[in-house]
């Protein structure tokens, strides 16, 4: 027999499972999204570098592709981009204005990662802690371009120059192992609803079971005696 805990316990554990898929099936989508991402990115690094002032106006079409950048830095108005760790040391990104000749904006490119404790840091001017749009045009005197650029290079952390940046692995992620978690946490709570329910088919003498009373148990000729 069935009782209304047992429906209880089944009806939770269906709930349960039925958001364990649903969260199985979106770490699935989440791949299919990162692998098409992925290959965006791939084919726009192939393709032939061009100069930065020829890059599509809207910026999402302008991502992830090679250029060159040819023009005057100013070191004066360099940024830093505040708390950037690198394999687990702490540091700064330094961001400089690039003036290109005939042109009013100008272009931040991204010259790589340097070690600075928190506190060399802090108080100093024209550091930003996001790298957006408005921040950067807000610490920066004239007009600058709606991208930017990453110099990419050697990556190794040297105290006599800065350590270029390098693009992501370009890799599937952690999605698929999580899908096949989750499905694994939905057959796990079906299964122990059935579990459940199979034990409470199996052993139904425990809702049926006479239960014993306490009492009087009186043989036949053996009535006490009322007059004593």
């Amino acid at each position: 027999m069935i009782t209304n805990r047992v429906k209880t316990f089944t009806l939770l554990a269906v709930i349960v499972a039925a958001v364990c898929v649903r969260l199985g099936f979106w770490q699935l989508h989440r791949r299919v999204e990162r692998k098409a991402r992925n290959a965006l990115i791939t084919s726009r690094l192939d393709s032939a570098e061009s100069d930065v002032t020829a890059l599509p106006r809207d910026s999402a079409a302008a991502r992830f592709r090679r250029v060159h950048v040819s023009g005057v830095p100013d070191y004066e108005h360099q940024l830093i981009f505040a708390a950037r760790s690198y394999r687990g040391s702490p540091g700064v990104n330094l961001l400089t204005p690039i003036r290109i000749p005939g042109r009013d904006t100008a272009v931040i490119v991204n010259r790589g990662w340097a070690y600075a404790p928190g506190a060399s840091y802090a108080s100093r001017p024209r550091v930003i802690a996001r790298l957006a749009y408005d921040a950067v045009a807000k610490a920066v005197p004239y007009p600058v371009a709606p991208v930017y650029v990453v110099v990419l290079g050697d990556s190794a952390i040297r105290p006599d120059r800065l350590a270029r940046l390098t693009i992501p692995p370009l890799d599937e992620g952690p999605h698929l192992n999580y899908a096949i978690q989750w499905f694994a946490f939905a057959l796990i709570a079906l299964a122990g609803a059935g579990v459940v329910i199979k034990q409470s088919r199996d052993d139904p003498s425990r809702a049926m079971a006479p239960t014993s009373s306490a009492g009087v148990h009186a043989e036949r000729g053996s009535a006490p005696d009322r007059h004593k």
